[in-house]
């Protein structure tokens, strides 16, 4: 893991503290976006429609899940609350570093964290909206891109969903708990395996 993060200050829960100002911008609240009471009878299908059809093409991403996956999500980043996550490239991959501060995910290029730390700047914020959790059974997920010139549409969306798949899956769940708790195990040979992203030569 160290390797990872080499420049950079560590990152594990055990010291959450070294990453505290590494901290999401003030979302939107969830009315600000779609007000709540004009999807008030309207069912989950039609409003996991409107929802993504509303950020397509703004230079967002969105998507939704489930309460139940919401709940999985919420409780595995209390212990584990960082990742380093890669994307595949033409040539090779990017890794972006994610920390966890729910109900938001945030994520940076892991070379501007090595060499900034905590005063790195967010590529990338994802915001979970519960308020129609109850009622609908859905989270509402809207994904920020701070920056566009690091990070495209499609880039931020797989981001997205790959960051949300290691923290449903068990068995991607353990690369995660073992870069947070059992660094000496942690292989990042397993997260490339994991995508079938090649390591190169």
């Amino acid at each position: 893991m160290w390797k990872l993060l080499q420049g950079g200050k560590r990152a594990t829960a055990q010291t959450a503290r070294y990453v505290s100002g590494f901290s999401a911008l003030a979302p939107r609240s969830l009315d600000s976006i779609l007000k709540l009471n004009t999807v008030r009878h309207a069912t989950p299908e039609e409003v996991v429609s409107l929802w993504n059809k509303y950020h397509s093409g703004r230079g967002l991403v969105s998507a939704v899940i489930n309460k139940e996956q919401f709940n999985t999500i919420q409780h595995r980043a209390k212990t584990c609350p960082f990742f380093v996550v890669p994307l595949q490239e033409e040539n090779g991959y990017t890794s972006f570093f994610l920390q966890a501060q729910m109900p938001h995910l945030l994520f940076t290029g892991l070379e501007d964290y090595k060499m900034r730390g905590t005063n790195a700047s967010p590529y990338l914020t994802l915001a979970h909206y519960t308020e129609l959790a109850d009622s609908k059974g859905l989270v509402l997920v809207r994904g920020d891109i701070v920056f566009p010139s690091k990070l495209s549409d499609i880039q931020a969306k797989k981001l997205m969903d790959i960051s949300h798949s290691f923290f449903l899956h068990d068995s991607r769940f353990s690369i995660v708990e073992d870069f947070n708790k059992n660094s000496a195990d942690f292989e990042f040979q397993d997260v490339l395996k994991e995508l079938n992203i090649s390591a190169g030569p």
